[in-house]
């Protein structure tokens, strides 16, 4: 597969370049040339594959002979055989795709542990080291540094903004140590994103920590999620695969991008909807014609609060491939849920014998406004309520239990480093 840099369209690699580099030069993210297609015949013989062959079959298409069959297929199961999509059915016309049931419970583990597997490949081919740096705003953190904790030769740096993940979160990937490293930066995640693309600009810095970014900005873990939305529409019962609309849940925009990608290949979604909180740049533009970031708003629902999105880039070259027109509902809808809409369907979930955590809950309230008679609906649960305890203890009237790894990682020390979202602090860290 030949991908191209979205800022440079000359500049063209493959696959294992393109997740060896990360980001392109001028902060470009890479994009397939051509995305494979299946055809109706093929769709139904993946459908009725297990989630492994699913997988093979849809990330071979764009791999290739990059990464040989056996090799590939051993990577597949590493990565996915502790993170299965499940289907909780809500309401008669609606059901919750729970993708939290990973290591560090959240859709995230899908994306960073194939990503992992893969940078291990390339290391085993090429010794020089390698520092993934990643920023974080809630759930990526814990995901990237379990996918590679205690790899050897690989460094993990962390960038979070500091007192506005859950303290659960936190913990999850600030306890671990070893060739984990994480900073809590005095700003916004807007702020963190920010200084790792100004590390990633700076080609002197790149070369000498071989530095590579463990975000959806690297292709191969947007590539991972593709497969839980095949694996997806084939758990749900075949009169529910009509008219199927799913609610996504969008901070930095990878995962809707992934089930973009996947409606593109030939998975005959009807519609996706983007479901934003009160960051909402997207539905403004998608409403007004007019890109205007405002200042990131700290919600209850963290891992959304950005404001410049990263894989919007991505959004807008699949509809220009496409030739889809970003502005028809028929393709994407969207919808912006205010702090006290989000509390809100949390308590109707509740009463409907749901416990959700805030970034569902969002995705649930736009659902239900968009959804129409003979529609069904799937809105994403992206994390395991027990990583927003403390809040929805407040809200409704549950005590969570916690796991034993939580409860376990909750009484470590943090091993956390403290920055102004300076560039020049992040540049003396990192050398």
């Amino acid at each position: 597969m030949k991908l191209y840099s979205l800022k440079n369209i000359s500049k063209k690699v493959k696959f294992l370049e393109a997740v060896k580099l990360g980001l392109c030069e001028k902060q470009g993210l890479f994009f397939p040339k051509k995305l494979p297609y299946f055809k109706k015949k093929e769709i139904k013989k993946i459908l009725k594959m297990n989630f492994f062959e699913k997988s093979y079959k849809i990330l071979n298409s764009f791999i290739g002979k990059e990464i040989p069959k056996k090799i590939l297929k051993k990577i597949i199961k590493k990565s996915f055989g502790i993170t299965f999509p499940k289907i909780k059915k809500i309401e008669k016309n609606i059901s919750c795709l729970e993708l939290f049931h990973g290591p560090t419970l959240a859709f995230k583990d899908f994306g960073a542990r194939f990503m992992s597997q893969i940078i291990y490949f390339l290391k085993k081919k090429n010794k020089n080291k390698v520092t993934i740096l990643t920023a974080t705003s809630g759930d990526t953190g814990a995901a990237v540094a379990n996918a590679f904790y205690k790899m050897k030769n690989i460094n993990v740096v962390i960038l979070y903004p500091k007192g506005k993940i859950s303290k659960i979160q936190e913990k999850m990937f600030c306890t671990l140590g070893k060739n984990i490293k994480t900073i809590s930066v005095n700003g916004s995640f807007d702020e963190c994103q920010k200084l790792v693309k100004k590390a990633f600009n700076d080609k002197k810095l790149k070369k000498n920590i071989g530095l590579n970014s463990g975000n959806s900005i690297n292709i191969s873990r947007l590539l991972a999620q593709i497969c839980y939305y095949f694996e997806a529409f084939s758990l749900l019962e075949k009169k529910n695969r009509k008219n199927l609309i799913i609610s996504v849940p969008c901070g930095n925009f990878g995962n809707i991008t992934a089930g973009l990608i996947a409606k593109s290949i030939g998975l005959p979604i009807k519609n996706f909807i983007a479901s934003t909180n009160s960051n909402d740049t997207v539905p403004r533009f998608l409403k007004y014609n007019k890109w205007k970031p405002k200042k990131t708003i700290s919600t209850i629902s963290n891992a959304m609060d950005i404001s410049v999105p990263n894989n919007w880039d991505r959004i807008i070259e699949l509809f220009n491939q496409n030739k889809w027109n970003i502005k028809d509902p028929k393709y994407l809808k969207f919808g912006k849920v205010s702090e006290k809409q989000t509390k809100k369907s949390i308590k109707k979930l509740y009463k409907l014998k749901y416990i959700s955590e805030p970034h569902a809950a969002v995705a649930y309230n736009v659902l239900k406004k968009e959804i129409k008679n003979g529609e069904y609906g799937l809105f994403l649960g992206t994390a395991h309520p027990l990583k927003f305890k403390s809040t929805i203890e407040k809200i409704i009237p549950v005590k969570i239990k916690l796991s034993k790894n939580v409860k376990k990682q909750k009484n470590i020390k943090s091993f956390s480093f403290s920055i102004d979202p300076k560039f020049s602090l992040l540049k003396k860290f990192l050398i």
